[in-house]
């Protein structure tokens, strides 16, 4: 028996991470009562991102050209580069509207049990960029946790020969929160990363 063509999308769309099956049928049903030319805009923006995207030659970012808009931007200072573990920490650090330097794509985080060693990461192609390029400034943004972390420091004893400034990202709490409901680990790092006022 073939399945139904609704009960094909809602299988197709638990696919996504983070889509169960209640939520798929939600988006389903939506999807039904749109406009025939939205549904066929997300359909082709689909498709267009499977047969264009593919990382940049620099910052291995996910671009349709290459080098990415951001490593061909004149407007950006070339001297700072600042490492994510991967391309959609570009987009939340881009909205900030705060960093004017350009990103290196680490394409993950060290995890030695998982098998990610730093050959199967993108630090080797950082160094040859700190190299060749005038870089003054690598800003290390990994996730903090503790492969985040690893992989920081890794990179740090790398990279310490080449005469960089090397910072992180700081971490503390977010703006809005209260103090009592901060776990030890975060109100730690937000007493290390305090700065005079």
């Amino acid at each position: 028996m073939t399945q139904g063509i609704i009960e094909n999308l809602i299988t197709q769309l638990t696919k996504l991470p983070g889509i169960g099956r209640k939520s798929a049928q939600r988006l389903a049903f939506f999807i039904l009562t749109m406009s025939p030319d939205d549904a066929k805009g997300i359909a082709s923006a689909i498709i267009d991102v499977k047969d264009k995207a593919r990382f940049c030659s620099t910052c291995f970012n996910i671009t349709d050209t290459d080098p990415c808009n951001i490593c061909s931007d004149p407007s950006r200072d070339k001297g700072k580069i600042c490492v994510v573990e991967e391309p959609s920490n570009i987009i939340v650090i881009e909205r900030t509207r705060s960093f004017d330097g350009t990103y290196h794509v680490l394409l993950g985080a060290l995890s030695p049990l998982d098998g990610v060693t730093p050959d199967k990461l993108k630090i080797n192609e950082l160094v040859l960029r700190i190299q060749s390029d005038s870089v003054k400034e690598v800003i290390l943004a990994t996730n903090p946790n503790t492969k985040g972390e690893m992989t920081a420091q890794y990179i740090t004893e790398i990279i310490k020969p080449f005469n960089v400034r090397i910072t992180r990202i700081a971490y503390g709490l977010p703006i809005g929160s209260d103090i009592e409901f901060a776990d030890e680990v975060t109100l730690s790092k937000a007493l290390e990363g305090r700065r005079e006022l």
